[in-house]
């Protein structure tokens, strides 16, 4: 593939399997602006079989040597997948740690995987239209399935991963990891949640709390399971698999996935539009009497609603 193929032919070159062109296509996903949204465009017209997979937790949790186990059962029964791993960033330097391709690295000569981790590098928001549009171009180059394993720290990134099919949800043994993750949201967006290095002590009485808040708050027809799980040893990757699947077979018979994928899609639409006045109002602004609206708010001249009438004219106007 040439080194100035077009983003259409990126897509189509990925499509018949050169895993490269998948990879630069990425590279245009990640890096937003018109590259992004053509390889969008183009990926659009093959995607909407993929099912994708969310999983997160807090740091340290063991997500990536998890799904790691978890990949290696799932090509053991021959089924091809893609793994989307978001790394932690600095808004500093835009360096990230990238490490979950280091703890996959088992999975490296299988061409039925395929591995790719995205830097949030600071930009939150950026995250949240790259990680669909993402998705999109490893559905469109075939696989069925797509995991998104992200940091969990971030309200933008619990929402790209609570935005999957299906949404995974790890703790570790200790009370305090469920306390925390009820603190975070997560227990809203689970539809499964493992118990990982499940072998230490703590465990079982996780688990427990874990389904005693279960018992408190689920109303709706499906019930998260609590799966205990050893992410190094593989011990649970076959039972969260199982998991995964009872929960795609409960909310397609539901109609539930398909109300989840029209909300993403207008989730997703909004965002994108949403950015696009950004950056039109930015266009129409002064850059100067930007600044002076600026320096007028910051000395208390000014209100910031009154500073934006100046600059836009009034709402109603």
């Amino acid at each position: 593939m040439p080194p100035a193929a077009e983003p259409e032919e990126l897509i189509e070159a990925a499509r018949a399997g050169d895993r490269g062109a998948l990879a630069r296509a990425l590279s245009l996903v990640e890096r937003g602006g018109d590259g992004a949204h053509r390889a969008g465009r183009a990926a659009h017209r093959h995607a909407g079989t993929a099912y994708t997979v969310g999983v997160t937790g807090a740091p340290g949790a063991g997500k990536s040597t998890l799904t790691s186990s978890l990949v290696a059962h799932v090509r053991a029964t021959g089924t091809r997948l893609a793994v989307l791993a978001i790394d932690p960033s600095s808004p500093y330097t835009g360096g990230a740690i990238l490490g979950d391709r280091v703890r996959m690295g088992q999975h490296s000569l299988d061409d039925g995987v395929y591995i790719r981790s995205m830097a949030t590098r600071g930009h939150l928001g950026g995250l949240a239209l790259a990680a669909p549009e993402a998705i999109r171009v490893l559905d469109a180059a075939g696989y069925p399935w797509v995991i998104v394993e992200t940091v969990g720290v971030g309200q933008v990134e619990v929402e790209v991963a609570g935005a999957a099919d299906t949404t995974v949800v790890v703790v570790n043994p200790g009370w305090g990891d469920a306390v925390q993750a009820n603190k975070a949201g997560l227990m809203e967006i689970a539809d499964v949640f493992v118990v990982n290095k499940a072998d230490r002590d703590g465990a079982r009485q996780t688990i427990r709390d874990l389904e005693g808040m279960l018992d408190l708050t689920t109303t709706g027809r499906w019930r998260p399971p609590v799966v205990a799980a050893v992410g190094t040893t593989g011990e649970g990757a076959a039972e969260l698999w199982d998991a995964i699947g009872a929960h795609r077979r409960s909310i397609e018979a539901s109609g539930g996935l398909a109300e989840r994928r029209r909300r993403r899609n207008r989730d997703e639409l909004d965002l994108i539009v949403t950015k696009r006045l950004r950056a039109k109002v930015a266009s129409l602004v002064d850059p100067d009497e930007r600044a002076a609206m600026d320096a007028a708010v910051d000395a208390g001249r000014l209100d910031p609603w009154t500073a934006a009438d100046r600059l836009l004219g009034p709402l109603d106007a």
